[in-house]
């Protein structure tokens, strides 16, 4: 199988981070690797060091096993949409990123 990561940034609504960090962390990381094809996850607090502001202050790391990322991380769209993988309020829907990211090599 091949290894691929998503890289996923996100933001608290303004207010309510502790409440956004207890979701992520207590619950979201945890629905996410029950999901096929997802392995770890790992929550990084984000620092520009240099060039634009960053698109989130949150990073969630999710590592994958799969044939088929983009299949992969469509299932969690649709899990969402069906109401078996809860998303917190707390966490902003608008400024958000998410990225494949493919070893070289």
């Amino acid at each position: 199988m091949a290894k691929y990561q998503l890289l996923v940034v996100t933001n608290p609504v303004e207010g309510r981070e502790d409440e956004y960090n207890d979701w992520y962390d207590n619950q979201h990381l945890a629905d996410v690797i029950a999901m096929d094809g997802y392995t770890a996850a790992k929550r990084y607090t984000v620092t520009a060091l240099m060039g634009d502001k960053p698109a989130g202050t949150y990073a969630a790391v999710y590592e994958m096993e799969t044939e088929d990322p983009i299949t992969a991380f469509e299932s969690l769209g649709k899990a969402m949409d069906a109401g078996t993988m809860y998303i917190s309020d707390a966490m902003d829907p608008v400024r958000l990123s998410v990225s494949l990211l493919t070893p070289i090599g």
